[in-house]
């Protein structure tokens, strides 16, 4: 009896390579956070994460949700009108009006023409006679041609109420605005853990006319986030490609990599150079920002950040023996019912621990191995079909 309980146990878990023991179950809900070496020997889309409790004979598969905790975004439209356009010696001047006085932090303004240089100072009021200051100096900008496509015409500020909004312009030219999206944006900052990279390697590519930067983390870890420290003598607006390494080979140049897009955009001396983009687990990425004929930037260092993923899992028993098991390539996502009733998930969870990492004593999956392994039986093969060939034809030439 006792033999067949642990084979049964076996047969749930001796699918998957790893496992890591969870200690601290004192309730239903927990949450747990995945830690950094577990990533990379887990499949990418954490297809193969399974929970699973042993008590004597029973073995029992636990429901759980994977969350990732980034940013979470909510943009709201603001009704808003355009009621005058005038201008005097100093610029041009544009104001807009709501039925009553409601907050908002983004102007998004777009222009006919193509090419420009202006600088933008936007206040706020509530009766259209004495107005605040919001923004005074700002400068926004258009530059298209053959190498650069790049305009920069979003006004970001603090939350600022008022039932008037008036954007002044100075511009030698009479700018012609199309259109004026007006917004409020909110923002619930997710959850962010510092990546540690090993090697920060920059090249000067003047044949290419580009600049080549091979960042190397330490651990295959989740990456989302990505900031620069660009600095030029001079305002510059360039093109920048983030790409994140998906596999290694050997070649007789040595190890090479291949690469798929993180990030296309532009690095501009009028914005942070700093990238977000979706959380990609890797060891290794590639920056490559195009110089065209200009001086490169000096490029000294990055700071890197990743959203932390985290399990929440709704021990039924907490009396089991519970682990984490992982390292099947050939698992399928789970379904649990638990994602169709998150709102019943308390707010409030106890973070339990994950242990080290361990080879699974029940693994069995034999690896299917070549009939020949050693060269030389092969060449024997192949000796004694060329003999039996030789052989052959003599008879049929004798006769």
């Amino acid at each position: 009896m006792l033999l067949l309980i642990i084979i049964a146990a076996k047969a749930q878990t001796n699918t998957y390579k790893f496992k890591r023991d969870i200690t601290g179950v004192n309730s239903v809900w927990h949450s747990m956070k995945l830690p950094d070496q577990l990533y990379k020997n887990a499949n990418a889309g954490f297809e193969d994460l399974r929970i699973f409790g042993i008590n004597g004979k029973d073995t029992i598969e636990v429901p759980y949700l994977l969350k990732q905790r980034g940013d979470k975004t909510e943009n709201k439209a603001i009704a808003f009108k355009q009621i005058n356009q005038s201008s005097n010696p100093n610029g041009y001047y544009y104001t807009f009006q709501s039925d009553a006085a409601i907050t908002i932090n983004q102007i998004n303004l777009s222009f006919k023409q193509d090419n420009f240089d202006w600088q933008i100072t936007l206040d706020g009021s509530n009766d259209n006679l004495t107005w605040f200051s919001i923004l005074k100096d700002y400068r926004i900008l258009s530059i298209k041609n053959n190498d650069t496509n790049y305009q920069f015409t979003k006004l970001s500020f603090p939350n600022s109420n008022y039932k008037y909004f008036r954007v002044a312009l100075k511009s030698p030219v009479q700018p012609e605005l199309l259109e004026a999206k007006i917004s409020k944006t909110d923002t619930i900052k997710g959850i962010y853990q510092d990546v540690k990279y090993k090697t920060f390697v920059v090249k000067n590519d003047a044949v290419n006319k580009e600049t080549v930067i091979d960042v190397t983390l330490k651990n295959a870890v989740p990456v989302a986030y990505l900031k620069l420290n660009a600095q030029s003598d001079f305002d510059f607006y360039r093109s920048i490609k983030i790409e994140y390494a998906t596999e290694s080979f050997k070649t007789d140049k040595g190890i090479q990599y291949n690469y798929a897009n993180l990030f296309e955009g532009t690095i501009s001396s009028l914005e942070k150079p700093e990238y977000h983009f979706a959380n990609t687990i890797t060891s290794r990425l590639k920056i490559t920002i195009q110089n065209n004929d200009n001086k490169p930037l000096r490029l000294s260092r990055a700071e890197l950040k990743g959203n932390v993923y985290e399990i929440i899992v709704r021990f039924d028993n907490p009396t089991y023996n519970y682990a984490l098991y992982y390292g099947n390539e050939k698992a399928t996502s789970p379904s649990y019912e638990i994602e169709k009733f998150e709102n019943e998930i308390p707010a409030i969870l106890t973070s339990i621990a994950i242990g080290q990492e361990q080879q699974n004593p029940a693994y069995s999956i034999k690896t299917e191995k070549p009939l020949f392994e050693n060269k030389t039986w092969l060449w024997l093969l192949m000796a004694v079909i060329i003999a039996l060939l030789g052989w052959f034809s003599f008879k049929m030439l004798r006769n």
